[in-house]
C-alpha cells in the first residue's frame, strides 16, 4: 500500500515515515499543502491512502481532503492537535474516513490505517479473474489454475494466495499476512505455520520452488507477488 503523509512537523513526519515503512507501507512525505497538492495530482492513481495534518503552514488538511474526494474515493485520515467536536464533525463531513488526535501511539495509527483499508477493500468490486504469469485465479469458482490446469489448494492455501493476488506488486509483511488470514478465516495461524503454507504454495505454483519468481521474498520486509 502506498501512503501520502502530509505533516509540517518534520520530527513527527520522520518518525511516522519510519514506522510506516517498518510495517511494509510505501510512504511519500510532504511538509506543506502546496507540495501535497502537486503530489496528489501527479500520483493519485498510485496512492492508496492519505494521512493529512489538519493545520499546515500554507493551507489545511480539509482542502487536501476535498481535492482527493473530488477526484477519486480514496481513504483519508486526519491528524490534528484539536479534539473538539466541531473539528471532528467538520472533518467527517468533508469525507474523511477517520480522525486521530495528537499525541497518539503509532500502534493506534497503524490500527486505524488497517481498519480503514479493510473497509474500502471489502466494499470494492473484485475482479472475477486474476492472472499472474501462468497462474490464473477464478474467484467465482474459488479455483486456481497453472497453465490452464487446476491446482488443488487447501482452503487456507487458497485464502493466502488470494491475499497475494489482491495485492499485486505490494510488499506484505508476515504480520500483515497473519492478520489478514486470521480476519478472513478465523483460523489459528502462527508464524511457523505461515512459513509452511508459503512453502507449500511455492511447491504447487512455482516452476522452480527453490528459486521462486511468483511469491518473492523481500529480505527484511516480507513477500511480494508481481512487479
Amino acid at each position: 500500500m502506498k501512503i501520502l503523509l502530509v505533516e509540517d512537523d518534520r520530527t513527527i513526519a520522520s518518525g511516522l515515515e519510519y514506522s510506516l515503512k517498518q510495517e511494509g507501507y510505501e510512504t511519500v512525505v510532504c511538509y506543506n499543502a502546496s507540495k501535497a497538492r502537486n503530489t496528489i495530482k501527479q500520483q493519485m492513481k498510485e496512492i492508496d491512502l492519505y494521512i493529512f495534518d489538519l493545520n499546515l503552514p500554507d493551507g489545511s488538511g480539509y482542502d487536501l481532503c476535498k481535492l482527493v474526494k473530488e477526484q477519486e474515493d480514496k481513504p483519508v485520515i486526519f491528524l490534528t492537535a484539536y479534539d473538539d467536536e466541531v473539528n471532528v464533525v467538520m472533518g467527517l463531513d468533508m469525507g474523511a474516513d477517520d480522525y486521530i488526535t495528537k499525541p497518539f501511539r503509532i500502534r493506534e495509527l497503524i490500527s486505524r490505517i488497517k481498519s480503514v483499508h479493510r473497509r474500502y477493500h471489502r466494499s470494492a468490486p473484485q475482479k472475477n479473474i486474476i492472472e499472474l504469469k501462468n497462474i490464473k485465479v477464478n474467484i467465482t469458482e474459488g479455483k486456481v489454475y497453472k497453465n490452464n490446469k487446476e491446482i488443488l489448494l487447501t482452503a487456507l492455501e487458497y485464502r493466502l494466495f488470494l491475499i497475494f493476488a489482491n495485492h499485486i506488486g505490494q510488499v506484505l509483511t508476515r504480520a500483515q499476512l497473519l492478520d489478514r488470514i486470521w480476519d478472513v478465516g478465523g483460523d489459528f495461524v502462527n508464524d511457523n505455520t505461515l512459513t509452511v503454507y508459503i512453502k507449500r504454495l511455492r511447491e504447487k505454483l512455482e516452476d522452480d520452488p527453490q528459486n521462486p519468481t511468483l511469491i518473492q521474498t523481500i529480505r527484511g520486509m516480507g513477500y511480494k507477488v508481481g512487479e
